[in-house]
């Protein structure tokens, strides 16, 4: 399990909301539904993202983007171009003065817009709820990225463009599998870059010590693991490990084990009919009151609290 899957594996998209854009000038939309993060991809036409976390960026035919939220940020055809449309938490559409919004007008499946022929068509799709496994993702991140699309061969795209106007039975599913299979490329394509800067438990993946010890602790989060054994496991010592994990991932061993442990559990509680007994089995702790209390101490809540909260 590689380090972008592993982050991936528990904050997945599940009802993701995706919709495609079919715009012409002048348009622009004010984003502030304070959405953890959202995928924006130019299938035809140009577009801009301003914000005032990062520099505006165009996007052109193929290029992707990814806003990190919870930070407002626009789309428009031009910086300049005054927002017309205000996208609130829920995905509420109002216009700048707050009054419901009746202009944008739906166009088909999942699709929107000012005008049917529009010389834009913009694909978004927005992950509406963080996930604690994907906390490191996104503070790893910048506010905002782009991959361009002339820098990378995917089919994704084109692929997401055909299947989001579907209306199959199962196609939600469908969709959240591609929006992931998406943002896994992108993510893969931008950490890799020239000048890029990836986080140290990224490039730690590709240590042959501190690599195959992550593995170890994503794949089987419930095992014993000491030191000792996740070095013998990696084939070293254990000053070796200690001392290799903490400079590239930035924290020792243990400690990262136990985050992990907890973030899991968060993400753990709020499935349906999850038990503290059964995530506490899950993620390696030997009872119910354990993982509370270490759960406790980590998030500063119980983890009943949680998932009551979760679930409001």
């Amino acid at each position: 399990m590689d380090a972008i899957v592993s982050l991936l594996d528990g904050p997945r998209a599940q009802g993701a909301f995706l919709l495609r854009s079919i715009l012409a000038p002048p348009w622009s939309m004010a984003i502030r539904d304070r959405a953890p993060l959202t995928l924006v991809a130019a299938v035809r036409g140009d577009a801009w993202i301003v914000s005032d976390q990062a520099a505006a960026v165009r996007l052109g035919p193929g290029d992707v983007a990814i806003a990190r939220g919870p930070d407002a940020y626009t789309v428009a055809d031009d910086p300049a171009t005054a927002p017309q449309v205000v996208i609130h938490p829920g995905q509420r559409c109002t216009d700048p003065a707050g009054r419901e919004l009746y202009e944008m007008a739906q166009l088909g499946v999942r699709t929107w817009g000012n005008c049917p022929a529009g010389p834009t068509v913009l694909l978004t799709g927005t992950y509406p709820m963080p996930g604690e496994l994907s906390r490191r993702l996104l503070e790893a991140l910048p506010p905002l990225l782009v991959v361009p699309g002339d820098s990378w061969d995917s089919p994704l795209v084109p692929l997401l463009a055909t299947e989001i106007v579907k209306d199959d039975p199962g196609q939600p599913a469908v969709l959240d599998r591609l929006l992931d299979l998406l943002l896994i490329a992108v993510l893969r394509e931008w950490f890799t870059r020239p000048g890029a800067r990836p986080p140290g438990w990224y490039q730690a993946h590709g240590d042959p010590v501190v690599g195959q010890a992550l593995r170890l602790i994503h794949h089987d989060p419930a095992r014993p693991w000491t030191v000792a054994s996740l070095a013998a496991t990696a084939g070293t010592s254990r000053a070796t490990l200690a001392r290799r994990f903490t400079a590239l991932v930035g924290e020792p061993p243990m400690s990262y084990l136990t985050g992990w442990r907890l973030a899991l559990a968060a993400d753990l509680l709020r499935e349906p009919g999850a038990t503290v007994g059964a995530v506490a089995r899950q993620v390696g702790y030997g009872s119910s009151f354990a993982l509370s209390t270490a759960f406790k101490r980590h998030h500063g809540r119980t983890p009943r609290d949680h998932r009551t909260a979760s679930r409001s």
